[in-house]
């Protein structure tokens, strides 16, 4: 009983500190498109997306040298250290990125500092999931590490579900004017996300130095039997080197690729191809992560019983052939040529602003329509209206925002919700297959790159790199899922093949 009680402090305080971390990664990208208007030029707005996603991207890009960093210095120094100097290096450079001028302050290096921010916060992460999943797995008894570790798997989710809340809160919160607080967000009610993170940084930094170091790695220490040189023996030695190989390509390349499509790729095709507004497009990932989250602990519980190999490929392989349908079914859902409008309720304003010097005017059109289904839709139309009755503006600026109705917003949650498994069933097992992999003495180093790599790296490019195919193939707004789709279809491939269910190694 007294064991049992041990693992639930180590995995509260583990999960605490990790689930931070997530939460401080994660609202930058939830705030893609506001942070694009704040540290790039607004003459291109969807250059500006892209390389804010491109800048979100980086931070995934550095995270397995991040891995080789402090998973060398976890394996050689202990467990409990080096996540406490990760903890500090994600909580200074998110309250720090909070602190950041706007590119019209600063211009160039605003940008720049946000860069280099962002690559701090991707290699505190890379030393942090490792050592927690290890930690976490070293006090937990061999035949229950999948149900233990996948508490730990439950923060990614948890902290993207935590920093969507807070965003959305401090969003309505600003002003009593709905909009007035909209407008105060976006001008700068963005940065306190940011600057909160502090906050809950100092309080998991006052857990973590509570805890104890792994018992296993206590062990070794006391034995002498630490590794001297961990990367050497890591990635030296043909048989270790083979095992990482496998375990990137095939398992934790397809989890990256499933956990960014389902709880990324999702919300960002549902706001900027399906043109749902800004809230409901989070609202409808928070109810699908809260109803979805159960089950990383169920996949992680059931893995112990029969093997983690199926269930992950299981996975990804649901995702391969269900991606295209489900993603189709919300354009459809949200598609307004498939609805009938109330013509009698439809709202029109223009206004005209002098422009000065110029006998020119600005002009905005504001459309407001309702459907039967409680659809509306929302088209702001900007131009120039020339006073030369032959001139006029060749691409004007066009937004559009849709509010769905009750029953297509519950069913576009059903539709991620679904998303949602998938990233259960690859992610929930994942840490104990990792960790049962390598041995105790170079396990932090050498489950840190295969993992970071794959869904840091093949993961994290996925909004990217989708919203990107999306920009350059315009006739086909379904081919950034090509993307996933490919990479977990080969790692199914090569996990189906290659990996071994056995559940229990060391």
């Amino acid at each position: 009983m007294k064991k049992e009680k041990g693992i639930w402090k180590v995995i509260t305080a583990s999960s605490l500190g990790t689930l931070i971390e997530w939460y401080d990664f994660y609202i930058f990208g939830s705030l893609a498109t506001v942070i694009a208007g704040q540290f790039f030029p607004k003459t291109n707005p969807t250059a500006a997306l892209l390389s804010t996603l491109a800048t979100f991207a980086a931070g995934f890009i550095v995270r397995p040298f991040g891995a080789l960093v402090f998973g060398r210095l976890g394996d050689i120094v202990g467990r409990k250290y080096t996540f406490l100097l990760t903890l500090v290096l994600m909580g200074g450079s998110t309250f720090a990125i909070g602190l950041v001028p706007s590119y019209e302050s600063i211009g160039f290096a605003a940008p720049v500092i946000v860069l280099l921010l962002r690559l701090l916060q991707g290699l505190a992460l890379g030393g942090e999931y490792g050592g927690a999943a290890t930690y976490v797995a070293e006090h937990a008894p061999a035949g229950r590490r999948g149900y233990f570790t996948s508490w730990i798997q439950t923060t990614a989710t948890l902290g993207l579900f935590v920093s969507l809340g807070v965003i959305l809160i401090t969003r309505h919160a600003l002003d009593d004017d709905p909009q007035a607080s909209i407008a105060k967000f976006n001008d700068w009610g963005w940065r306190i996300p940011f600057l909160l993170s502090i906050v809950l940084v100092i309080v998991s930094i006052y857990i973590r130095l509570k805890m104890q170091e792994s018992p296993l790695f206590s062990q070794l220490k006391a034995e002498g039997k630490t590794a001297t040189n961990p990367l050497k023996e890591s990635f030296g030695h043909k048989a270790n080197l083979k095992m990482v190989l496998l375990a990137l390509f095939g398992a934790t390349m397809g989890q990256g690729v499933v956990w960014y499509t389902g709880q990324f790729y999702a919300q960002s095709f549902l706001e900027n191809v399906c043109k749902v507004d800004f809230d409901q497009s989070r609202t409808i990932l928070i109810w699908a992560i809260l109803f979805g989250t159960p089950f990383f602990v169920f996949f992680g519980y059931w893995s112990d019983k029969v093997g983690r190999k199926w269930i992950m490929l299981l996975g990804m392989l649901l995702a391969v052939f269900t991606y295209k349908p489900l993603f189709q079914q919300l354009l459809f859902l949200s598609d307004v040529e498939r609805k009938t409008e109330i013509i009698e309720e439809r709202r029109e304003q223009t206004t005209l602003q002098p422009i000065a010097g110029a006998t020119d005017s600005l002009r905005m059109i504001e459309i407001h329509q309702f459907y039967t289904d409680g659809t509306q839709l929302h088209v702001v139309t900007k131009d120039t209206l020339y006073a030369d009755i032959n001139k006029f503006t060749v691409k004007p600026a066009i937004q559009q925002s849709k509010q769905m109705g009750n029953s297509v917003y519950w069913k576009m949650i059903l539709i991620v919700f679904l998303m949602i498994i998938y990233v259960t069933m690859v992610y929930g097992p994942i840490a104990a297959f990792l960790v049962e992999l390598f041995p105790t003495r170079i396990r932090y180093t050498s489950m840190s790159l295969p993992y970071h790599i794959g869904n840091g790296v093949f993961g994290g490019l996925t909004p990217f790199v989708a919203t990107l195919l999306t920009t350059i193939y315009t006739g086909d707004p379904l081919v950034g899922l090509m993307y996933p789709i490919i990479i977990a279809g080969i790692c199914v491939v090569i996990g189906a093949i290659y990996l071994s269910n056995r559940k229990t190694l060391h």
